[in-house]
């Protein structure tokens, strides 16, 4: 357990975000008395001094003494420099004391290249990277890394328009639920007895979210299939599902359909035909890793065999934009088998390759099962290998990262980053990270993010989370869907004086 204190300052939420970093299975909860005695017992505190400021952090282990850093701030520093310099002193106390640097320095936060082109446009690139390396300690690795992503999806932001929206789509079932998963996603063999209903209600949805757009004006520009793993569906109610999709939307101006086949244990040559007969131009297949004994761990029920199997009748099938997913960190795994994991997906010449970094959160049945055994600096180091030489191996192979983020409980506050070929780079996943763009979502679990084009606000509507709630509150989750043509009145109307782009 661990105890964090915060004494004259707001920044309690960073600070426990620094601390999750390092210990991100530990109890972090403010102090009960003087009495107790944690694992680890932090305190951070700002004071007024003079006319400056004082801030401190101070961390002592049980049993040990106390140690301590402290800076002086002029009067004049701002709220967001007083968290940056506090946030580099917790950093720094952890890092001497763990010995473990974590690559993203002070930064936590889930987009940390929307960040760095925040700041690029206002210093310049530069003293951007000077900043991010020297005041918010990242390394100069993951500097570089952000930078080239940075670079490779600015002519894909330059695609987006004011009126451009683009479209998910949620189908929250899986064959077996994984034991690192968190997701909402149901087992089939749990739930598969909603599925039909649950497939008449959201090709519902989706009719009604068409016509909402229409009304609007808004011109669709991608669409997104996610689960869950949509090919849990029958071939019949993927068809239905797509074919709501093509009927309710006007796909002039449509430049990627994306469906995440997912696991490779799910395909058929009936499901990826009635994939490709409903228009999708992009799968995504994951195996996670090419090892058997760690598919095993996570319980998935697929073999190597059978992503190789998937793979190849994907194209035959006639599918040439294909994305494989893989997870770096995995129980079971180590630098040596992701690296042949790795050789083995390059092989077969995907499109995209997503590099993922393990997320450990709470629900998940890998972080129940083994939190007291995964020694965090550890397992950081070995994972930090296995991205490194994925970064090398990629470029090598003419991959470039063009989107990337970062989850809560990651291994060693790592990042998770889409790779790609030359023109295969996935529009919807630059426009949903870097929040430039509307999603309008349908299915259980689904969220709209509404963005106004001409200012810096995102509304967000919310599904209900589980297909039972889904279908059992459908109306009421329906009504919601008003909010979406409430939210772009006075909107829509200047989109009529924009020039026609369509390609």
């Amino acid at each position: 357990m661990i105890t964090l204190k915060t004494d004259g300052h707001p920044f309690r939420y960073e600070m426990e975000s620094l601390c999750r970093v390092f210990f991100p299975f530990s109890d972090i909860r403010p102090p009960r008395g003087e009495k107790e005695d944690p694992e680890i017992r932090i305190g951070t505190a700002l004071q007024k001094a003079g006319k400056g400021i004082r801030i401190s952090v101070s961390l002592r282990r049980a049993g040990g003494e106390e140690k301590r850093r402290e800076e002086s701030l002029p009067g004049t520093a701002g709220r967001e420099e007083q968290e940056r310099r506090m946030a580099v002193l917790h950093w720094k106390i952890l890092s001497d004391t763990f010995g473990y640097r974590p690559q993203w320095g002070v930064l936590t936060g889930v987009r940390p290249v929307k960040l760095l082109g925040r700041l690029a446009a206002r210093m310049g690139e530069e003293e951007t990277g000077r900043f991010f390396r020297e005041e918010l300690l990242v390394s100069p690795g993951k500097t570089a890394l952000a930078f080239r992503t940075w670079r490779n999806q600015k002519k894909i932001l330059a695609l987006n328009r004011p009126d451009c929206f683009s479209l998910y789509i949620a189908i929250p079932f899986c064959p077996t639920r994984c034991a690192y998963c968190s997701f909402v996603s149901s087992s089939v063999e749990k739930t598969a007895r909603l599925i039909p209903r649950y497939v008449d209600l959201l090709c519902g949805e989706i009719r009604r979210t068409g016509e909402i757009s229409r009304n609007l004006g808004l011109k669709l520009q991608s669409v997104y299939i996610g689960g869950g793993t949509p090919t849990v569906l029958s071939p019949a109610q993927l068809l239905a599902v797509m074919g709501a999709v093509r009927d309710s939307f006007d796909f002039k101006d449509c430049r990627e359909f994306t469906v995440e086949a997912g696991r490779p244990d799910t395909f058929t040559p009936e499901r990826l035909e009635a994939i490709r007969k409903g228009g999708a131009t992009r799968i995504s297949i994951n195996p996670q890793t090419l090892n058997d004994e760690v598919l095993r761990a996570i319980g998935r029920r697929h073999t190597t065999a059978q992503t190789l199997s998937a793979f190849s009748l994907a194209r035959r099938c006639g599918f040439r934009n294909i994305n494989m997913d893989l997870i770096a960190g995995l129980p079971k795994d180590s630098p040596e088998s992701f690296r042949r994991t790795l050789r083995g997906v390059l092989a077969l010449s995907p499109e995209c390759v997503t590099v993922h970094t393990l997320a450990l959160k709470r629900a998940s049945r890998l972080t129940k099962e083994n939190a007291e055994r995964i020694p965090p600096a550890e397992g950081a180091r070995e994972v930090g290998r296995m991205l490194g030489g994925a970064d090398s191996s990629l470029s090598r192979a003419g991959y470039s990262p063009y989107y990337l983020y970062r989850q809560s409980r990651m291994v060693g506050n790592l990042e998770n980053t889409g790779w790609a070929k030359a023109g295969f780079e996935c529009l919807y996943n630059v426009m949903i990270m870097e929040e430039c763009q509307t999603i309008l979502a349908c299915g259980a679990g689904a969220v709209t993010k509404l963005r106004d084009p001409y200012a810096d606000r995102i509304e967000r509507i919310f599904n209900f989370k589980y297909p039972y709630e889904y279908i059992g509150r459908y109306q009421e989750m329906m009504s919601r869907k008003d909010r979406v043509s409430e939210f772009y009145a006075g909107i829509s109307n200047r989109f009529q004086s924009l020039p026609d782009e369509r390609q």
